[in-house]
């Protein structure tokens, strides 16, 4: 039976975490490594986790050092060639382990990345189903806010993986690390996880959606206020194209960029009033 590693970050997450960890317990299956990684919590995460789940292997930070950081420290700890990336307030469905291990394990080599349906806590709205990425280089969740329909059911190849609940396999991932690690660590917070799926694709490394594999996105543990969420919206694009994007294709579709994205920071500066928020 192939292992697991299963890396959850927490950041003030003592009221979601657990029900994420119970599902996660309650999985019928076995050589499942747990990781948590709190970046810095003030609300009793850590002590709540070490004290109930001495089996979690957990890491603390003395501050908030971002999601790819994060990560990362969870992934350089991590023993098994599988790692699913969990977001604290994920509940996992009965069997959730299990199936997404089975589908793995009969994947092609070259498929990276396995989405599986992320619902919304009432279970008739799609959290996400994947990434799509625009030909403007615009990222999307799959189906995020629209009603579970049948439309949702299809398997197939898609761009990318949304983090909040992705499996990622080793090999893919140490083949794309390099000096910012894993997950970029540039990406404090916002589309690491497409930055993660842009470099994959470029290498040859494919995504696949498991409609049949389902989890819950149980709240919103986020606590990144708006004005700072819109900021790194902006700037982690911007990042992305930068680092992926060919640059003729770039040239070719820079008119369409300073017309879409000149407004958004020019409105920017004036919201910061040209100071922009500091991170961590």
């Amino acid at each position: 039976m192939p292992d697991i590693s299963v890396i959850i970050l927490t950041f003030n997450s003592r009221e979601y975490i657990k029900l994420c960890l119970d599902s996660l317990f309650n999985q019928q299956y076995g050589n499942i490594e747990v990781i948590v990684v709190d970046n810095g919590s003030k609300d009793g995460t850590a002590g709540f986790i070490r004290e109930n789940y001495p089996q979690v292997r957990l890491i603390t930070n003395e501050k908030n050092l971002g999601v790819s950081y994060a990560r990362n420290q969870g992934i350089n700890i991590a023993l098994h060639k599988w790692i699913l990336t969990l977001d604290c307030d994920i509940v996992l469905t009965d069997g959730f382990i299990k199936k997404i291990m089975e589908f793995a394990n009969n994947s092609k080599d070259s498929i990276g990345m396995i989405q599986p349906k992320i619902l919304t806590q009432n279970s008739k709205e799609i959290y996400s189903c994947g990434i799509y990425r625009s030909w403007l280089s615009r990222f999307y969740d799959i189906g995020k806010g629209l009603p579970d329909s049948q439309k949702f059911t299809v398997e197939g190849s898609i761009f990318g993986a949304c983090c909040a609940s992705a499996l990622y396999r080793r090999k893919m991932l140490e083949d794309l690390k390099d000096g910012y690690g894993y997950f970029d660590e540039r990406f404090f917070f916002l589309f690491e996880d497409a930055d993660l799926s842009w470099r994959a694709q470029k290498k040859g490394w494919g995504c696949m959606y498991y409609p049949r594999i389902r989890c819950f996105h149980n709240g919103n543990s986020s606590s990144t206020d708006k004005k700072t969420r819109q900021f790194l919206s902006f700037r982690n694009r911007q990042l992305m194209i930068f680092k992926n994007q060919r640059f003729f294709i770039t040239l070719l579709m820079f008119p369409l960029y300073l017309v879409y994205d000149l407004p958004r920071f020019l409105m920017l500066a004036v919201k910061f009033k040209c100071k922009f928020p500091k991170l961590g």
